[in-house]
């Protein structure tokens, strides 16, 4: 697994749309149908990432507390199944049930909406205000596996605090890291 670093889509940029298989529910969500008029965060992640394992604990805890704000959350995998069978969809569904999921956790057979969304990494975050423009992507905080830095969720946190207030979310933005998107070939 070769350690990667998000993209960074340009600031501003409106959302791209999608439709995508919840692997927990087995109906189509709609980006349409899970935005906020408040913020929707978009995060790229994957089940047997050990970037996104390290912080699967905060994203559970994150996602609760800023849905009860409003805030709407999903989850997307983009990852090649046929080489990387852990994340096939029954197995999302798995991970989102024993992790606990509060947020879609949606399946991108094709990788139409990770290349939508020029996502590298796992995990990536997008955070969108309420007309679906991009105002923050990059890293959840500074941690890491096998570092002593806590997960703690800051970075992110402070993007959606941003939004929710209407002020404007800090130009220094950091990007994720984590493994790279497994492209189908």
């Amino acid at each position: 697994m070769a350690l990667t670093e998000s993209n960074m889509l340009p600031l501003g940029t409106e959302a791209p749309d999608f439709a995508l298989l919840d692997t927990v529910t087995g109906k189509e969500v709609r980006l349409e149908s899970i935005q906020s008029d408040k913020a929707t965060v978009i995060m790229f992640t994957c089940n047997h990432c050990p970037y996104v394992l390290h912080v699967n604990e905060e994203l559970v805890k994150l996602s609760t507390e800023y849905m009860a704000k409003g805030v709407s959350f999903v989850a997307i995998s983009s990852n090649d199944v046929e080489n990387y069978p852990q994340d096939s969809p029954e197995k999302m569904k798995e991970l989102a049930e024993e992790v606990g999921y509060p947020f879609p956790y949606l399946y991108d057979a094709t990788q139409v909406v990770a290349k939508a969304y020029d996502a590298a990494c796992t995990p990536d975050f997008y955070v969108f205000d309420g007309e679906l423009k991009l105002r923050y992507r990059g890293r959840l905080c500074p941690s890491r596996p096998n570092t002593d830095i806590p997960v703690t969720g800051e970075d992110l946190r402070a993007a959606i605090d941003a939004v929710l207030a209407g002020e404007p979310v800090t130009e220094k933005q950091y990007p994720s890291a984590g493994c790279n998107i497994k492209w189908l070939k």
